[in-house]
């Protein structure tokens, strides 16, 4: 284990983020490398005379980021390649590829807050039962035990219409997209709506799917079904339950609008349930699909409650169209990934998906409080709105604001967000989509004191 260099004036405070900026510069130039194994918390906060629950957060940060690697057992250890010269030529990163100092982007979940520990020892059980014929090719729709699993937490959690024969294992929401698009284009659908506002990634998604796109404006109680009615749309993609980036939930009489639409265009709804499992100041509210499961494709992830890169998802499908999802994975990539699958149902049917999530529910809250108060304190003029649930914050700016000189200046000042305008179809009021999970509340207070600097500038 190596002794560090790192300084700490705790006369001027932010500890956290000194302690973070100093292990961060070190690794950078080359002083702590790759490989070095850090302190543990409890001495490094000894030898800098600092209480260990700082050490512990700075370590956190910087596992986030990606400049230190942790796992019970075995200590935390700087990860390799940050380095100058390390492992690349010498030369300066393009300014516009650089990594900003606070990445505000939403999207991602604290990658930091994964539970390595329960998901290696997940795999290891499944592992050690699984017999040696279970290791070929396993159900295209997912193994009987997932499904079954994932029918019983949707039914449990979400209050869905989910049954084991209806569930079809995917590679993320994305994956079930395009796969449930191709489904319904098979059958005639031609014209899709879309939220307006919406997330550019899915609708690239939308948009190869060979159907024509319609925009439908979102208000204060959610889809404006009035307005679907008025396109040639038998398709629709929506998030009821939290819709993105708006965070507005579908009202009552909304959704049974929506889903006499449904009926009456002989249509489909696409539910999008990226991040239901993180709600704070409100009560659950129950997904689309178990009001009306012969309308509804239904489609949940783990990208947000465990990591992206596991590729792990799932969609409750419509009878008539379960069978196809099959189909169609056995004939592009014959499944997914058994061990997977197995692993997944071993955290829910244990109980340790739960506990998971009520871990990383309780840090993403004081993370959302921590941008909400610090917003409101350099920013009293911006409207923070959307933050009962999920992942991310929708801001209002004052009219006549400029979304891409504000973002520029706040690229300047280190900090990346992400303008509403390109998540538009149609023009309207100047705004941002902030998320907060990937930062501790110490950095999210400081991105928001650079923001205000970067806003006064403008």
């Amino acid at each position: 284990m190596a002794e560090i260099l790192v300084t700490v004036d705790r006369a001027a405070g932010r500890l956290v983020e000194q302690l973070v900026v100093g292990l961060r510069d070190g690794i950078r130039a080359g002083r702590i490398a790759g490989g070095t194994v850090l302190p543990p918390s409890r001495q490094l906060a000894a030898e800098l005379r600092l209480s260990r629950g700082i050490v512990v957060e700075a370590y956190q940060q910087l596992v986030a980021e990606g400049y230190v690697l942790s796992r019970t057992g075995a200590g935390t250890w700087v990860a390799s390649g940050h380095a100058v010269g390390e492992g690349r030529a010498l030369t300066r990163p393009d300014p516009a590829e650089a990594e900003p100092e606070f990445d505000l982007t939403p999207g991602r979940p604290d990658l930091g807050a994964f539970p390595r520990t329960a998901w290696v020892a997940a795999q290891r059980r499944v592992l050690s039962d699984l017999p040696h014929a279970g290791l070929g090719y396993g159900d295209p729709g997912g193994v009987a035990r997932f499904r079954e699993e994932i029918a019983g937490y949707l039914r449990r959690v979400r209050a869905a219409d989910a049954t084991p024969d209806r569930v079809v294992a995917i590679n993320g929401s994305a994956h079930g997209l395009a796969l449930g698009l191709q489904a319904l284009y098979e059958l005639g659908h031609r014209v899709l709506a879309v939220e307006d506002p919406s997330a550019d990634r899915p609708r690239r998604l939308l948009a190869a799917s060979g159907m024509a796109l319609v925009g439908v404006p979102v208000d204060e109680a959610g889809l404006v079904v009035s307005e679907l009615r008025r396109t040639d749309a038998t398709v629709v993609f929506a998030g009821p339950a939290h819709q993105y980036p708006t965070g507005v939930v579908l009202a009552p009489a909304r959704r049974a609008e929506l889903i006499a639409w449904a009926r009456t265009v002989d249509g489909t709804i696409l539910e999008d349930d990226y991040d239901a499992e993180f709600r704070y100041d409100r009560e659950p509210v129950g997904c689309l699909q178990g009001m009306a499961p012969d309308r509804v494709l239904y489609l949940g992830t783990t990208s947000k409650s465990l990591a992206p890169a596991l590729r792990l998802g799932w969609a409750v499908a419509p009878p008539h169209l379960a069978g196809r999802l099959r189909e169609i994975r056995l004939h592009s990539d014959l499944g997914g990934s058994v061990i997977d699958h197995l692993a997944m149902a071993h955290l829910i049917g244990t109980g340790a998906y739960d506990r998971h999530l009520r871990t990383v529910r309780r840090r993403y809250r004081a993370r959302r409080d921590a941008l909400v108060t610090a917003l409101s304190a350099e920013l009293p003029q911006w409207k923070v709105r959307g933050v009962a649930a999920g992942l991310h914050a929708l801001v209002d700016l004052p009219d006549g604001s400029d979304e891409d000189a504000l973002t520029a200046a706040a690229e300047a000042h280190g900090v990346r967000i992400q303008p509403l305008a390109p998540l538009r179809f149609a023009p309207g009021p100047p705004g941002l989509v902030l998320g907060y999970a990937g930062l501790a509340p110490g950095r999210l207070t400081e991105a928001a004191r650079r923001l205000g600097t970067a806003a006064r500038e403008g």
